[in-house]
């Protein structure tokens, strides 16, 4: 008898931790990055302004992180300058793709015109296309494998990007999505519990307000990363100020549309 009990203490003990373990977000160090990866950030096509940033940004490690693979067809909401789809370029491959997302609501800010539809924004790199809609139009061409906005997230919620509205863009992004499709969302740090208060004045977001917001479209949280993570970072400053830009406290969210 005793040993019945032991053996039933022992089974609902592991059905407990399982279960905790299916409940709590799922935290990855990656020990080990994909050649195909490596290579992408290697790539000598890559300008040396992007290389210097490399140290502060982790590309490896992030994408890594994503699950981003060759032959995907990817989307980079509100691409910059482009550093990260000139390594998406070389991580999807030849039979990959990469979709460089312009907001059309950019046109009232952007120093500079907006690439049109379906040009080529980034030389030697031709499988990144661009793309402009209003952002809570966000489509593209062909079913997305993954969807990646980095640092841009808060600024979907303050004004000089309106009429954008952050509810209807992540349901965009859930249509535009095949089944098990991944949201990545990487973003500067607020401080926790100030929810939406400091996106147009320090320019960072309270991160479980991303949560929230992400999951309430029907995406599920699979994934948190902390390889851009730095405590040193006090979550006050603008993300502009000399003393922490390039190396805020940034936190990396990896969300998944359900299969079925």
């Amino acid at each position: 008898m005793k040993s019945i009990a032991r053996l039933a203490a022992g089974l609902a003990g592991a059905a407990m931790a399982t279960a905790a373990i299916a409940a709590a977000p799922l935290y990855v160090a990656l020990a080990v990055v994909p050649v195909y990866v490596t290579m992408a950030v290697a790539s000598p096509d890559r300008p040396d302004a992007d290389k210097q940033r490399d140290d502060g940004r982790k590309p490896a490690e992030t994408i890594a992180f994503s699950g981003m693979k060759p032959g995907q067809v990817v989307a980079d909401f509100l691409p910059g300058t482009g550093y990260y789809d000139r390594i998406f370029s070389g991580v999807v491959g030849p039979k990959g793709h990469v979709y460089a997302f312009y907001p059309a609501e950019m046109k009232a800010f952007s120093k500079s015109p907006l690439p049109a539809d379906g040009t080529k924004p980034f030389e030697k790199f031709d499988n990144v296309t661009s793309i402009s809609t209003p952002a809570n139009d966000f489509a593209a061409p062909a079913p997305l494998d993954l969807v990646w906005i980095s640092d841009n997230y808060h600024d979907l919620h303050d004004p000089f990007f309106a009429p954008a509205d952050v509810a209807k863009v992540n349901a965009a992004v859930f249509k535009a999505l095949k089944p098990g499709g991944i949201y990545l969302v990487l973003d500067h740090a607020a401080p926790a519990g100030s929810g939406l208060t400091d996106t147009n004045t320090t320019h960072r977001i309270d991160e479980a307000v991303v949560k929230t917001e992400v999951e309430a479209a029907g995406f599920q949280l699979v994934g948190e990363s902390d390889a851009l993570r730095n405590p040193a970072d006090d979550h006050t400053k603008l993300v502009f100020d000399p003393s922490v830009r390039g190396h805020t406290d940034q936190f990396i969210l990896k969300f998944r549309k359900p299969k079925a």
